[in-house]
């Protein structure tokens, strides 16, 4: 995989996956998060350019550290954040979220929107509990499967993508094995998906690939156009779950 075609492709966009300001703020409510008092320890895992974390920051009283593994990315963030006048709220880390440096139980929350697949579901909620305060949040939204059964193309291309793709019930019983306490779920709506995410996303193609005129650049817009159109054609039958659990 060619890393650097990938972060240029997403760099200049708000999000690198599908989301909303909307979804982000209802995550936050269900977590409680915001009627802390106290200054709150916060994480946000694969953040991307940044836009969960300027949510969080502009809606809890926190210390916020962002993590990607792209400097790229990061950099992106913290000229948002200047420019929103978040940049005392939030501090940037570059490192691979699966080789954190916090120590155990020092973090009041975890924050990863479609990030955790690069560990794995189960993998990163063991991995995350670590660091967490007793109590403490984990916010995370993942592939999810929306139906008990679903037609052979999509299930094949997922089974491929991400093996670990399951049901709600699937995600909630991780958690709950994993010592956690469900506050609560629900999927992305569509424009998540297509206005936040893909629209942008495509229209940046041409531009892209009159930048890099490779073979390898075609077959990075090749592969995303092929999740595109399947995302439009099996809409009904997955999509990212956010799931909000606290650490018992």
């Amino acid at each position: 995989m060619n890393w650097e075609l990938l972060i240029d492709l997403h760099k200049s966009n708000d999000r690198q996956g599908p989301g909303s300001e909307e979804q982000t703020k209802m995550a936050i409510t269900l977590s409680g998060l915001s009627c802390a008092s106290e200054i709150l320890q916060v994480a946000d895992i694969g953040c991307g350019t940044g836009a969960s974390t300027l949510v969080l920051a502009e809606n809890l009283n926190a210390n916020i550290t962002a993590v990607d593994l792209f400097p790229e990315f990061l950099s992106v963030l913290t000229a948002n954040a200047e420019k929103q006048g978040l940049a005392d709220k939030i501090r940037t880390l570059a490192c691979s979220m699966d080789d954190l440096p916090f120590e155990e139980g020092s973090l009041d929350a975890i924050w990863a929107e479609g990030a955790v697949y690069n560990m794995g579901f189960k993998k990163s909620v063991t991995y995350f509990k670590r660091f967490l305060k007793p109590g403490g949040i984990l916010a995370a939204s993942e592939i999810t499967w929306l139906t008990q059964s679903r037609p052979d193309e999509i299930r094949s291309y997922w089974d491929n993508e991400y093996p670990e793709i399951a049901t709600a019930a699937d995600k909630i019983r991780v958690l709950e094995e994993q010592g956690f306490i469900l506050k609560g779920y629900f999927p992305l709506p569509v424009s998540c998906w297509i206005d936040n995410y893909y629209d942008p996303l495509r229209s940046g193609f041409d531009a892209f690939l009159a930048k890099h005129d490779t073979e390898e650049a075609k077959e990075v817009i090749d592969a995303e156009t092929n999740e595109i159109t399947l995302y439009e054609k099996y809409r009904n039958y997955y999509s990212y779950g956010f799931y909000i659990a606290r650490k018992s």
